[in-house]
């Protein structure tokens, strides 16, 4: 179709136009906002530790992978069904209980070398040879990682949960809504209206009305049922008795949004102290629910100004790498791992085009 010489200089006038407005978008870096609008972050050794110790699946070759597989398939439905702009995966820092372990050494004490396969071969294998496939997947799974668009955040002498909470409370507050994935429930402390926790063991998204609705407790006062009921999974005892129905009947107000400290449940219990036993017990264990306290707390930051330093550069728009098909594709060839990824490509896509597409590098 021939134009006419003032149609040409029309299109030309509307083309200029936009290219100026593209430009001016992508000056001005809009883009970077839209990226860390909705964020995913993850609990990276609570999710490859719960795949390693539940999933049975094995390669091609029979060897138990499990912890890769189960890895992916974790993360991969939270993504699909959450669709954040962003996803950062963290993990514990090399001597990250140190802190913790300075208020209590028995701190994760029992955690040393407990690892167990829930598969039916597990009388095959010994304590020795789980702790090396344990390691050796990780190792592996590290590989992949790096192929992905998303961040990786691992720091010294920091545990995971430190890093999830300040980059929830504090690098991402202006985001519009952050998720952390875990099965542990001292994240739940952090919820708000902005924050939630994704939880892969009951495929359930916590807010505070479901933290409420499940625990009878208002997020704002989670800490304190959790210093008082303990948790045994970080070898951390409680008060004895004072397990959530318990609290729940004992403590009402933890119900409410008011955010309440470890000196009005002194005050309740010191005021009600005959009328259950637990009330005594509560009072006499004082200095385990201040330790308690201070181990679980995520709220007050225990990253350094360094440390917090160095997350935000980690975590600079621009550092968020491209998805490698190619690269990906080769680790699960050499892994033999085909039958567990069928199809490559439509993984890949499904579970990571979207954060690619997303993905800006300078």
């Amino acid at each position: 179709m021939d134009l006419t010489s003032e149609e040409k200089s029309l299109l030309s006038g509307l083309y200029k136009s936009a290219k100026m407005g593209l430009e001016k978008d992508h000056n001005d870096r809009s883009w970077e906002r839209n990226t860390n609008s909705n964020i995913l972050i993850i609990d990276g050794y609570n999710t490859y530790l719960r795949a390693f110790m539940a999933i049975p699946t094995m390669n091609d070759n029979g060897d138990h992978n499990g912890g890769v597989v189960g890895f992916f398939r974790s993360i991969g439905y939270a993504i699909k069904l959450l669709h954040p702009t962003r996803c950062i995966i963290v993990f514990d820092g090399v001597g990250g209980s140190l802190k913790r372990r300075k208020i209590f050494p028995e701190y994760k004490e029992r955690r040393k070398n407990k690892i167990r396969l829930n598969r039916v071969y597990e009388d095959q294998t010994t304590w020795t040879e789980e702790e090396k496939n344990c390691l050796h997947q990780f190792s592996r799974l590290n590989y992949y990682l790096k192929l992905l668009p998303l961040n990786i955040i691992r720091l010294d002498n920091v545990e995971a949960d430190d890093t999830i909470a300040y980059c929830a409370l504090d690098t991402f507050k202006e985001s519009r809504s952050v998720y952390v994935m875990s099965s542990d429930k001292d994240f739940l402390q952090l919820v708000d209206d902005r924050i939630k926790v994704w939880s892969p063991t009951k495929k359930l998204l916590y807010g505070p009305a479901e933290i409420i609705r499940d625990y009878g407790i208002h997020p704002n006062n989670f800490v304190l049922f959790r210093a008082m009921d303990g948790d045994d999974s970080d070898n951390i005892d409680g008060i004895r008795g004072a397990g959530i129905k318990t609290v729940i009947k004992c403590f009402p107000f933890l119900a409410e949004s008011k955010t309440y400290g470890l000196e009005d449940i002194i005050a309740h219990s010191t005021n009600n102290r005959k009328k259950y036993k637990i009330y005594e017990a509560i009072i006499a264990g004082k200095p385990i629910l201040e330790r308690n306290i201070a181990i679980m707390q995520l709220k007050d930051t225990m990253l350094t100004t360094a440390s917090q330093l160095l997350v935000n550069d980690m975590l600079n728009t621009s550092k968020i790498p491209h998805l490698n098909r190619n690269a990906f594709v080769r680790l699960i060839v050499e892994d033999s791992m085909n039958n567990n990824f069928p199809d490559h490509q439509h993984f890949l896509t499904e579970c990571f085009g979207a954060l690619d597409s997303v993905t800006r590098m300078d």
